[in-house]
């Protein structure tokens, strides 16, 4: 099994007890539809390693006490700790009409309700404060918040996301900087030369 064959569903965050359990966090929006899995891999050495479940436990939203079946004892269980913990894409919940999973439309053509086709989907990044679009943009990155509000729809059968960017958004990447910023910067140099 590659990575690129599976998703990202967590991570190992410590050990608990002193029989090789170990807490796990699910970093799904659903955790507690993982709450009966049999096996799951993880990432060791750049490898996918299945390992079995004999006991899950939730404890607390997203969070998880997993006994391995080879795991026994706290040692090993040390050895597993910020592992990150994959399953196989089939494995991801069936979504809605027009939903989509941020790894599916990597590489779709971006179209706004105003504007058009944009560019493409580059990637996601996933920050603690929010979630961004990277999409290739008049050959360079732009950022586009995930909200609902702005990502509509994707049509997978004609590889497009179609969004509705904020008023405004687009300008920032378009116009260039006016002359009173470049003078207010050549006047900060002069200043800290002094």
């Amino acid at each position: 099994m590659h990575v690129d064959e599976c998703f990202l569903l967590g991570y190992i965050v410590k050990t608990h007890g002193t029989k090789g359990q170990v807490v796990a966090f699910f970093d799904v929006d659903f955790p507690e539809d993982y709450e009966d899995l049999e096996s799951v891999f993880l990432e060791q050495k750049g490898r996918l390693i299945p390992f079995f479940i004999t006991s899950m436990e939730p404890v607390q939203k997203g969070r998880f006490i997993i006994k391995f079946e080879d795991v026994q004892t706290i040692e090993q269980a040390e050895a597993l700790r910020n592992t990150s913990i994959y399953l196989p894409l089939g494995e991801l919940p069936e979504l809605e009409e027009g939903q989509f999973y941020f790894h599916d439309v990597i590489g779709y053509q971006v179209v706004d309700e105003q504007h058009g086709a944009l560019g493409t989907v580059k990637e996601f990044y996933d920050l603690p404060q929010q979630q961004l679009m990277v999409m290739d943009y008049l050959d360079q990155e732009m950022l586009v918040p995930v909200m609902d509000e702005i990502f509509l729809r994707a049509d997978h059968e004609a590889k497009q996301l179609h969004v509705s960017l904020p008023e405004g958004l687009l300008e920032v990447y378009t116009q260039p900087s006016g002359p009173d910023e470049a003078d207010d910067l050549d006047e900060d140099t002069e200043e800290e030369k002094q």
